[in-house]
This record gives structure tokens, sequence and C-alpha cells, in this order.
């Protein structure tokens, strides 16, 4: 009886363990940002192999993995703070702040070496700096300024270029259509991370955190700010039909996805809730990933 115990109390252990190594990599947050990396690898790629979209997968989950780890250990005492926050492994003590720091070290080195070596040197590059950028500028920007989100949105959109850059021979290259799709991640981020910020604007300043434009928090200014930038975004996700990289039908499916989330910033330009603020939130996971796969199609057959 005492050996059954202390296996199933051993199983349990390991079982918080690795409960709290995918809590600490943000699974679900680093499996939609590989998504957005493998879209565009297809989306630009003339040809592929099975290696240079396990080295996509892979590697840019990885990559993705520890910059999300370390940002986890740099706010470890901030994360205490927020409700929404304060269950994750660090604040909770079940992983200390070396485990996870050797967990996201080796997480970062294997993804950038395995973006460097099966795919191109140009494509382990980006996947370094977008580590470097989220952790070590977005992180400590987030409680100085409201302009973090801009600065974040960088790391944040770079999967479109690893993606696409991938698909490039040699050393690899930035073309311009790449810097077309990166400019589209880019730009939705904004209404995307208000959303969320307006949302949990008051957990978020439990901690300190500027994450709404303005700094007013709920006011006037941000809900100007969120409606202005989802109506940029319409114009430049057309640009790759604009330049010829897709057709009628795709342009079409992108307009309507635009217009919906115009649609629903409006709302939140009118009403100010969270009720709104969280269905343009829902409406960005949707959003994205249909107008990249719309642009993937477009793009392939011309349509």
């Amino acid at each position: 009886m005492q050996t059954d115990t202390h296996i199933s109390s051993s199983e349990t252990i390991i079982y918080s363990k690795v409960k709290s190594f995918f809590k600490l990599t943000k699974f679900t947050l680093s499996a939609l940002v590989v998504f957005s990396a493998i879209i565009t690898f297809f989306t630009v790629a003339e040809t592929y192999n099975w290696k240079q979209v396990l080295a996509i997968c892979l590697g840019g989950f990885l990559v993705t993995a520890a910059a999300n780890g370390f940002n986890q250990i740099i706010e470890k005492d901030l994360d205490k703070l927020m409700h929404r926050t304060k269950l994750r492994p660090i604040p909770t003590g079940n992983l200390t702040v070396n485990q996870a720091f050797i967990i996201c070290a080796i997480f970062g080195v294997i993804g950038t070496i395995m973006l460097w070596v099966f795919t191109n040197p140009l494509s382990g590059i980006i996947g370094f700096v977008s580590i470097i950028l989220y952790a070590l500028v977005y992180t400590p920007l987030k409680r100085v300024t409201p302009f973090s989100v801009f600065v974040g949105a960088i790391p944040g959109a770079l999967p479109t270029l690893i993606g696409a850059v991938a698909a490039t021979d040699g050393f690899g290259h930035i073309s311009f259509f790449a810097i077309l799709l990166f400019c589209i991640q880019f730009f939705w981020q904004f209404p995307h991370f208000w959303a969320i910020a307006w949302v949990s604007h008051d957990d978020y300043l439990r901690a300190g955190f500027f994450m709404l434009p303005s700094k007013g928090g709920r006011d006037k200014s941000s809900r100007s700010q969120i409606l202005v930038y989802t109506l940029s975004l319409f114009p430049i996700a057309l640009t790759p039909f604009i330049f010829n990289f897709t057709g009628w039908m795709s342009a079409t499916v992108v307009s309507c996805m635009g217009l919906v989330f115009i649609i629903q910033a409006y709302n939140l330009f009118k009403s100010g809730t969270i009720a709104d603020a969280r269905k343009l939130m829902f409406g960005s996971f949707v959003y994205l990933p249909l107008v990249q796969i719309a642009l993937m199609i477009g793009h392939k057959f011309l349509i």
C-alpha cells in the first residue's frame, strides 16, 4: 500500500510539472502563433518538404514558447497581483524561476537552431530577434507606456516573416509580399490586444500595466483609436489584391471579414461596454486565420 501510494504521489508530481510547463509556454497561444507562420509558409512557398514544415511548426513553437516563458519569469511578482495570472506556474510555486529559465533557454536555442538549419539562417535570426523583442523590450515597457503595444506588435507579427522567409532559398530574404503579410498581422494586433486590455483593464491596473492606447483607460480616446486602427486594417488587408498577389474571390472574403470587424469595433466605440469589447476580442480570433487562409488560397490559385 505504501509503495502504491508513493507511486501515485510521484505520478501526481510529474503530471503537475508537465502541466506547469504547458502553462509556462502558453501552449494554445503559441500554437495559434505557429499557425500564422505555417500558413504564411504555405502561401509563399512554391515547393517544400516535410523537414521545412516540421521545423516551422516545432521550431516556431519553441521560439514562441520561450518568449512567453521569459515574459512570465520577468513578471513573476506582478502576475501574483492579477486574477488572470495569479495561478501561473511560477506565482503558485509549481515551477521555480531556475526551472522556468532553463526550459525557456533550451526551447529558445533549439527552436532557433531548427529554423536556421532546416529552413534558412534568416528565419532563425528572426525567430531569435522575436524572443529578445518580446521578453526584453515589450515586457518591461508594459508598465511604462501604452506605446508598449506598438513594440509588442512587432514580435507578434514576426511569425509571418518567419514563415515567408523560410520559403526562400539560400540565406533567406524578405519579399515585398512577405512585408504585406507582416503588415496585416501587425495592424490586426492593435484592435486584438486593445479589446483584451479593455476586458481586463481593472486587472491590468493592479499590476500597473498600461495596455490601452490612452492613459485614461476605458475612455473616448481609447475607443477612437481602436476604431481607427480597425478601419486602417481594412485597406491594408486588401494590399495583396491591390498588388495582384491574390484574386477577386479572396479579396471578397477579406473585405467581408473586415466589415464585420469594423462593425464590432464601432459597437465598442458607441457603447464602451466590456460586452462589446469581448465580442471584438473573439472576433479578432476569427478574423486573422480566415483572412490568412483566404490569402493563401487566393495567392495559390489567383482567385
